[in-house]
């Protein structure tokens, strides 16, 4: 509605989000970690920029419309061909690992005395894909005074975990005497963000790093059921807080997978509208950053880190199992 009504009063807090995420990107490539991390971060350490009324709007705008727009081209990343390239058995085992990992987030949260919600939100970070997956899933979630320190801590802890995942998993799947697919597969349904996922299959070997990539884009593509799902579920909530019946975000979503399955887009344009993509998820993570006080992450508590870890630990056990005996 402000975008609509006066567009100027977003320029403010929506430059300030850019430049952060540009300072971002210079950091992540000068020190080799990731993006997303650094655009938490420095968007925590301007929090005082949400209170003040000439920037909230253009920040308020980056969380949540860009933020969107950035998931729904997501879907150009994937074609039908992709997925059916992958064989019925490892579908099978990626659409496990989702369903069973959220599935334990929501049984963690409840043992642990933590909202449902914080368990689909995790849960679905750690089994779908990182960060991405945890804005995506917030963004359909009834808004709540909670939701978006949930969401930076979830994008704190998952980005973590990944890049420790990065890291260890190739290690993990040599000791088992994994070929190289094999590998590829573990790396691809198992360890959370894009990123780290490549940087972990291309460090054992092409046909490692092509394969794992494969899979982490198919498990991208689960956000649409997912999110079909939750939307269905929690629809009397989101009534009540006024959010939109169903995200359009999703359906854009669909739609990027459809054209890019048809190849009715020049390779130029997708890869300039891929690109796209990650910079408006970054230019949103460093808004949700600043709408966040460190004061209301320290809030979270340590039972939080827990279910995350154990939802990583889970995933990785399951698949390992799996691709060991089958």
């Amino acid at each position: 509605m402000i975008a609509l009504k006066n567009p100027k009063a977003l320029f403010p807090g929506l430059m300030i989000c850019i430049v952060v995420a540009f300072a971002a990107r210079f950091l992540a490539d000068h020190y080799n970690a990731p993006t997303m991390l650094f655009a938490l971060l420095l968007g925590l350490s301007l929090h005082h920029l949400a209170d003040d009324k000439k920037t909230l709007p253009g920040i308020t705008f980056a969380a949540s419309g860009l933020l969107k727009c950035g998931v729904a081209l997501l879907g150009l990343r994937l074609t039908f061909t992709d997925i059916g390239s992958l064989g019925l058995r490892t579908v099978l085992l990626v659409v496990c690992g989702v369903v069973f990992t959220i599935a334990i987030g929501i049984i963690l949260s409840y043992v642990l005395g933590r909202r449902i919600k914080f368990g689909i939100l995790t849960g679905g970070a750690v089994g779908i894909c990182g960060a991405s997956a945890a804005l995506a899933i917030a963004s359909v979630l009834p808004r709540s005074e909670t939701r978006e320190r949930d969401l930076a801590f979830t994008v704190v802890a998952v980005t973590t975990l990944s890049t420790i995942a990065m890291i260890a998993y190739p290690i993990l799947g040599e000791s088992m005497g994994f070929d190289e697919r094999t590998m590829g597969i573990l790396l691809g349904v198992t360890i959370h963000d894009v990123a780290q996922v490549v940087g972990a299959g291309f460090s054992v070997s092409e046909q490692s790093g092509n394969t794992a990539t494969l899979i982490k884009l198919f498990r991208v593509t689960l956000l649409v059921p997912i999110i079909v799902i939750l939307v269905f579920c929690l629809r009397g909530e989101r009534r009540a807080t006024g959010a939109s019946v169903f995200p359009l975000f999703i359906i854009g979503f669909a739609v990027a997978i459809v054209v890019n399955s048809l190849g009715i887009l020049p390779d130029m344009a997708k890869s300039v509208l891929s690109t796209l993509s990650t910079w408006l998820l970054v230019v949103g993570i460093v808004s949700i950053g600043i709408k966040t006080s460190l004061k209301s992450l320290s809030e979270v508590g340590g039972t939080a880190m827990i279910i995350v870890t154990l939802e990583t630990l889970f995933l990785l056990v399951m698949a390992s199992l799996v691709l060991h005996f089958l």
